[in-house]
């Protein structure tokens, strides 16, 4: 009897030496797999706020995430989101430090490299936007995002065979891209090549009569060409279809302080200003207004 309670005895100690055993290797293993858990939880949570434009509470919670595990491979997607929040924010340099945060983990990651670069052009370091566009089509001589705005930035240095050069190249992979033929029309005005600019803008039109932007070019071109009385039915003709449009107020007050109607002109800068144009880039407009 005493042997049989002893073997029962042994065989309680030893299941529960097994038991605690078990119970450390979970106490052991459950904080990992909280810690996984948490950390994607946290970044969908985190995408859920930034599709409802939460962009704060999408902020918090990316930081929180990245905090939890600063080492994970998918911490390019979670920086590239946060910078995506903190560009939404108007936190330019915040968003530009995590977008190169999220392209050390991804350092070819074409997105990351776009998203980079056109924070660099908000910011005017046109330079390093021209590097991340070089870059991008290092990796996809296709793209057609990289080629649109690294021809811009050849615009502005006034680099105009280097410009045609890829907007040619977009041309043919994207015959009816909007903003190319819209760039290629800019590009041939540059030039001096007024008739090649209107004849990309005349076709433009016909086949989108209701676009505000493509009289505001056509009439930037016919002023420039001295036609003025067209320049100005066309900014009638923007200014009908969108009557906020700064732009089209801006060309017009130009178009009628070139004709000394400078109450016109007052006017229409004072419009263009109420739209959004900083007053004290007119400020010599408005002086000779006087």
């Amino acid at each position: 009897m005493k042997n049989i309670l002893s073997k029962d005895k042994m065989k309680v100690t030893a299941f529960s030496f097994f038991l605690k055993g078990v119970i450390l290797l979970l106490l052991f293993l459950f904080p990992f797999t909280l810690h996984a858990q948490t950390y994607q939880q946290l970044s969908e949570r985190a995408i859920e706020y930034i599709e409802k434009d939460s962009l704060h509470q999408a902020k918090d919670l990316l930081v929180q995430a990245l905090k939890l595990d600063p080492k994970n491979e998918k911490n390019a997607m979670l920086f590239s989101n946060l910078g995506l929040v903190q560009r939404r924010l108007g936190e330019f340099d915040k968003a530009l430090e995590s977008y190169t945060f999220a392209l050390n983990f991804a350092p070819l990651s074409v997105p990351i490299l776009l998203d980079r670069a056109a924070i660099y052009l908000e910011m005017g370091k046109t330079d390093r936007a021209y590097t991340d566009y070089c870059q991008v089509l290092d990796e996809d001589k296709k793209n057609k995002e990289a080629l649109l705005m690294r021809a811009y930035i050849y615009v502005l240095r006034r680099d105009y065979p280097a410009a045609r050069l890829d907007y040619n190249r977009l041309m043919e992979l994207d015959p009816l891209s909007y903003s190319g033929r819209l760039g290629l029309a800019t590009l041939e005005q540059k030039e001096g090549k007024f008739k090649e600019a209107l004849d990309i803008l005349n076709k433009m039109i016909v086949e989108a009569p209701n676009d505000a932007t493509l009289y505001i070019a056509r009439a930037d071109v016919e002023h420039e060409m001295g036609h003025d009385d067209l320049a100005l039915v066309d900014l009638d003709e923007a200014i009908r279809l969108d009557a906020s449009s700064a732009d089209a107020y801006l060309l017009r007050g130009s178009i009628y302080l070139v004709q000394k109607k400078k109450s016109l002109a007052k006017s229409n800068f004072e419009k263009a200003i109420s739209f959004g144009v900083p007053r004290s880039d007119l400020h010599e407009q408005l002086q000779q207004c006087r």
